[in-house]
């Protein structure tokens, strides 16, 4: 067949997983490490949903936008080892902000996901893809991503948007996204204020290369010169690309079934870990679709005379002698005789100490809470996006430390 480049070539999937900046609605959570290396349901990071989902649905070639922390990151997926994506062709690639290698508009970070797919156009361009896919990595979900790609070829899209169903009164948060019955995209809003519908992108959107990169270019052309030093003026994808695309008449939808949450804030992490505590929603635990990670060897967790756990996730390493509830404690983590902990996700190596009660928080890694300390209130408002108490890794809460809900403790505090 002739591809849209004008040479003949077969059909080859590009996929780029965008692993966003400094994270910063995560607060002191992605002080020192990227969002998408965020644990989810103890055993697994966020960038294993992305990952995974592209390796189930027989995509290969993946590359993976490192900003932030982004060393760590790429430990963090071993060079693609457990996706089956450490190969001398295809395969996982990771790619780095870059100094010295363009125009000044093209170096450093970048400033949104639009933004960054105008700096990778010409390696894009290089690459030569018939689809490139991009996705994010702030959610968790299980989809065939095939299926929207077959969507895109079948109604000759220039875009194509992967889309979901959420409460209206959540969808100020997203792109919302109207469609015709043939599936054409008619109205697009990002973030509106007062959104009208409650299908919103799930960021996931398959583009047409051939397409995408000179409209990346003109899109430059008319909004770079008025754009800050170091920055294209692109912003994020639903700024001016969407709508632009939108324009055109060839941008059209495909409907993801099941599960789909946006873990970007403390309250919606926390949610989310809720919806998984007592039942897997199809993501988790499919055998014919596995969530792939690379997440070190423990022994098997334990709870010994006294523990009590309801309704909870334990991880590898893990040892209860207290009081567990609604929460997810992840590998290494001790809850001693007497504390209880409710409603919160505890990170790897954390020590919640004799007698001390944790309601309603995230606490990172590496942390103590010291024995009789208070952190968070059993009273708190799980829709509130500034109610979840967040502590950051290597902190210590003393004996007896009351932390009041909403408050954050940056890594490595002592209070």
């Amino acid at each position: 067949m002739t591809g849209h480049w004008g040479w003949m070539t077969r059909p080859h999937v590009l996929a780029l997983i965008q692993a966003g900046g400094a994270g910063g609605r995560m607060d002191v959570l992605t002080r020192e490490r990227a969002k998408p290396s965020l644990p989810f349901a103890g055993v697994f990071q966020l960038v294993d949903f992305p990952l995974s989902n592209l390796a189930n649905s027989g995509i290969s070639d993946v590359w993976l936008s490192v900003q932030f922390q982004g060393a760590a990151l790429g430990e963090g997926v071993s060079n693609g080892r457990p996706w089956d994506l450490d190969r001398n062709r295809g395969g996982l690639r990771l790619l780095m902000p870059q100094e010295g290698t363009g125009g000044t508009d093209e170096e450093g970070f970048a400033h949104g996901n639009a933004d960054e797919l105008y700096r990778f156009r010409d390696q894009v361009v290089a690459e030569a893809p018939t689809e490139l896919v991009v996705l994010s990595a702030d959610h968790v979900y299980r989809f065939d991503v095939m299926e929207a790609v077959e969507t895109h070829r079948r109604t000759g899209a220039e875009c194509t948007v992967v889309t979901t169903q959420i409460p209206v009164g959540e969808a100020t948060d997203h792109a919302t996204v109207v469609a015709d019955d043939d599936g054409r995209v008619t109205g697009f809003a990002y973030k509106p204020e007062d959104p009208a519908t409650g299908t919103v992108a799930t960021e996931i959107l398959v583009y047409d290369p051939a397409v995408l990169v000179p409209l990346l270019e003109e899109l430059h052309r008319e909004l770079g010169a008025d754009a800050p030093a170091g920055d294209s003026g692109l912003g994020d994808y639903g700024e001016h690309l969407v709508p632009r695309l939108v324009e055109r008449g060839r941008t059209f939808v495909h409907a993801m079934p099941g599960y789909w949450k946006d873990l970007g804030q403390p309250h919606k992490y926390v949610a989310a870990h809720h919806d998984v505590l007592t039942d897997d929603l199809g993501v988790l635990n499919d055998p014919d679709w596995p969530i792939l990670s690379h997440q070190q060897q423990r022994a098997a967790a334990r709870v010994l005379d006294g523990g009590q756990v309801v309704d909870s996730l334990l991880s590898p390493g893990s040892c209860v002698r207290g009081t567990v509830t609604r929460s997810v404690i992840g590998s290494g983590v001790v809850v001693e005789e007497g504390a209880v902990v409710r409603d919160s996700v505890v990170f790897r190596d954390t020590r919640v100490e004799a007698g001390a009660q944790v309601d309603w928080a995230i606490i990172d890694q590496d942390c103590v809470i010291g024995a009789g300390a208070v952190v968070g209130s059993p009273d708190t408002d799980p829709d509130d996006p500034d109610a979840i108490v967040l502590v950051g890794q290597r902190s210590t809460v003393g004996a007896d430390v009351g932390i009041a809900a909403g408050s954050g403790l940056e890594p490595g505090t002592t209070a």
